[in-house]
């Protein structure tokens, strides 16, 4: 049985990977609006993994006995600037996920629940993958620079996750 303290933040972070899905269908959106579709086809991957990352915890609190309790979700923003500057803020947000995943697990460990402890740890490798990919797009981005057939090759890379 999941304590209330894990339950609620178990709940929290539902929410927030749903958010996390919202801003980057949002982004999908903002790239195909820009028609960078290669651009739109790896935020609507990520959007897909996000939500399967919300139903990852959706289902283990209820397999723990827990209540999940879902809340609202703010609009996303609806313009993010150049190609680099989406993905500056893709690895801003994963950066972002990344805290509340390691608070998340600090709290099993203060309470002292182990099967989250052994859950959550899947997430933190998670996460760093979620980072060295962003971080890789916006390296690669900075060298060919996002202009021109840079740009085009880079939506094309894009386009084959």
């Amino acid at each position: 049985m999941l304590s209330k303290k894990v339950q609620d933040a178990f709940n929290d972070q539902i929410q927030a990977e749903m958010a996390s899905a919202y801003l980057y269908l949002s982004m999908a959106a903002y790239c195909e609006g820009k028609n960078l579709k290669g651009f739109g086809h790896w935020l609507r991957a990520q959007y897909n993994e996000e939500v399967s990352h919300a139903m990852k915890m959706f289902d283990f609190v209820l397999e723990r006995g827990g209540q999940v309790a879902l809340k609202a979700i703010e609009a996303p923003a609806v313009d993010f600037g150049t190609p680099l500057a989406v993905f500056e803020k893709v690895l801003a947000h994963e950066q972002h996920v990344t805290a509340r995943i390691n608070s998340l697990y600090e709290l099993a460990l203060a309470e002292k629940d182990y099967p989250s402890q052994i859950f959550l740890q899947w997430f933190i490798t998670e996460q760093v993958e979620e980072e060295a990919s962003a971080s890789e797009i916006i390296e690669s981005m900075k060298i060919a620079g996002d202009k021109g057939n840079s740009l085009v090759w880079m939506d094309k890379e894009l386009g084959k996750r």
